[in-house]
């Protein structure tokens, strides 16, 4: 699939050959002719010529008609067949020329320059992320409408309903996955090759593609399943519930989370509640937004436009759906919090102990607490010169960090982070809170970049989404570890997903403010548009904020229209 995009070549040089094999038929053709019309004239003439018949001339002339005959007919329908195959032939290249990839692109005649495939690749990337990303929440909304239902004995949706659309969507995440994957790679310098790094730009165009097909694929019997044009007394009345009820339970949370928010700003250093800033007051912004359009979709139902109010669900939805983000978001940070400031006395503790075992090897007089990748057998592939400069590191940031611990309120996450990133270039393993703690600050970290990514989704690029791919691929739960992977191996991999999440989350952020406001000027946002166009919430495009998107790919995300609000 993926070279297939690449393998056009400039069609001239095949238009000259197909006019060659016309010209070579037609003058097979018209050679025939020539050699077979003397000999009829040539015989015409023997026949006809003769002023009175000799003995056996009758016969002969006979003869040689039928010898003419019998020579022309087989001629002419040799001639006729290669001409039909010929032709045939010809039709057969110019559909080949046409033809399109099982992902639906067209087979390029001409290879784009590598500016123009890599600007592609990296566009395609974001919309495929917000293809699964909108399709995946709007396929929860569904799941809660068969909760909602599931006690029901006249239940008109049951989980095997859904359970094809969740395949369909793990199939598409696991081409975006690789298409990020081999996104990660290109930017990396790999491969080096030319011609190989342009077949990586069309792999990650075919991956992308392939997703959005896969999604696309399902749209049409997924919003059969959703019946949202079966009005308040099927899908829509169910739908609506199910939304209502998400949005009256978000707005109870949105004053706990407030709290919430104040009780961690009084508690810890002001950097601990930074990455939740402003949460409370953007959920309320979306809830606003969800307000207004629930109000017109039942408006809508009403009056017995189903098709409109079904599109003004969809918005209220994804609106609600961000506004849980915000909100979780706060919860999830207040934890994360906790969890850090628990670890902090042990990570100390095991951070000696390490640092301590570290110069046993260097001095030569043990093997610290145990053997082989808990002692000096763990530090084999480090100079003692490069081993000792680690230790002095690592003393210095466990120095730091009690110092900093005294001195009044701190940001738990950021200590602990800054144990793990200078510990574990000297861990053997004598303890296991490392992995532990390294897993903490990854999770955190790639959470609170995601978030960012889900509620911006308009402004986003590839550079940071792709970053976060990453992150999320290396905190995922391995597969058997290789032999040779240690605790060292497993932290410092932790400690990477830690370092691309944030580097994602800086990226979001940058995008987020050389985009700006989608909507300028006094009075143009009270009901919450520009967040909901910012957020990708809708598609944008018209003064209303345009379609909002639904599940599927680039052929039927917009497919529910009509979402004006008189």
């Amino acid at each position: 699939m993926t070279s297939s995009l690449i393998r056009g070549r400039p069609r001239r040089g095949r238009s000259h050959i197909s006019v060659r094999v016309v010209h070579a038929l037609v003058g097979g053709l018209v050679g025939v002719v020539w050699l077979v019309l003397p000999c009829l004239t040539i015989s015409g003439a023997i026949v006809g010529g003769a002023d009175r018949p000799v003995a056996g001339a009758e016969g002969q002339g006979e003869v040689g008609e039928t010898s003419a005959a019998d020579l022309v007919l087989p001629i002419l329908a040799v001639v006729a067949v290669l001409v039909l195959a010929g032709y045939g032939f010809l039709r057969r290249r110019r559909r080949a020329r046409g033809r399109t990839t099982p992902g639906g692109t067209p087979v390029q005649a001409a290879e784009p320059a590598v500016g123009e495939l890599d600007a592609q690749a990296r566009a395609l990337l974001v919309e495929a992320d917000d293809w699964v990303r909108v399709s995946r929440e709007e396929l929860g909304f569904v799941e809660g409408r068969v909760a909602l239902v599931a006690d029901r004995p006249d239940a008109s949706v049951g989980a095997g309903d859904v359970e094809a659309f969740g395949r369909a969507l793990r199939d598409a995440e696991g081409e975006l996955a690789v298409a990020f994957r081999m996104r990660w790679q290109y930017e990396g310098g790999v491969p080096k090759e030319a011609a190989a790094r342009r077949h990586v730009l069309a792999g990650i165009v075919g991956r992308s593609a392939e997703a959005g097909r896969l999604l696309d694929a399902r749209a049409a019997v997924f919003d059969l399943v959703r019946g949202l044009e079966e009005g308040l007394g099927g899908g829509l009345g169910e739908a609506l519930a199910v939304a209502e009820g998400r949005f009256r339970e978000l707005t109870g949370r949105t004053g706990v989370a407030g709290a919430t928010l104040r009780e961690l700003g009084g508690r810890y250093a002001p950097s601990a509640s930074a990455p939740v800033a402003g949460h409370v007051e953007q959920a309320k912004d979306r809830l606003v937004f969800a307000t207004t359009r629930l109000n017109h979709a039942r408006q809508n139902a009403d009056l017995g436009e189903t098709e409109r109010a079904a599109g003004q669900l969809r918005a209220a939805e994804g609106a609600i759906a961000q506004a849980a983000v915000f909100i979780a978001g706060v919860d999830r940070l207040a934890a994360e919090l906790a969890r850090a400031a628990a670890m902090i006395p042990a990570a100390l503790t095991g951070g000696e102990v390490e640092i301590a075992g570290a110069r046993e090897s260097l001095a030569g007089t043990g093997t610290g607490t145990g053997t082989g990748t808990q002692g000096e057998g763990a530090y084999l592939d480090i100079p003692p010169g490069e081993l000792r400069a680690r230790v002095t590191h690592a003393d210095f940031v466990l120095a730091v960090v009690r110092e900093e611990l005294v001195s009044g309120p701190y940001d738990p996450l950021d200590v602990l982070r800054r144990i793990v990133r200078g510990v574990v270039p000297v861990v053997a393993g004598r303890t296991g809170v490392f992995p532990a703690a390294a897993l903490v600050c990854a999770r955190s970290a790639v959470a609170d970049a995601d978030d960012v990514v889900a509620t911006h989704r308009a402004a986003v690029g590839a550079e940071a989404r792709t970053r976060l791919a990453e992150a999320r691929r290396l905190l995922a739960p391995p597969a058997p570890a290789p032999s040779g992977r240690g605790p060292r191996e497993e932290s410092a991999e932790l400690v990477a997903a830690d370092t691309l999440a944030e580097q994602a989350r800086e990226l979001a952020e940058q995008d987020i403010r050389v985009h700006g406001h989608p909507i300028d000027g006094p009075g143009t946002d009270t009901d919450g548009l520009a967040g909901a166009v910012l957020g990708g919430i809708l598609l944008g495009g018209t003064p209303d904020g345009g379609p909002p998107p639904s599940f599927g790919g680039p052929h039927s995300r917009a497919r529910r229209g009509g979402t004006t609000v008189a």
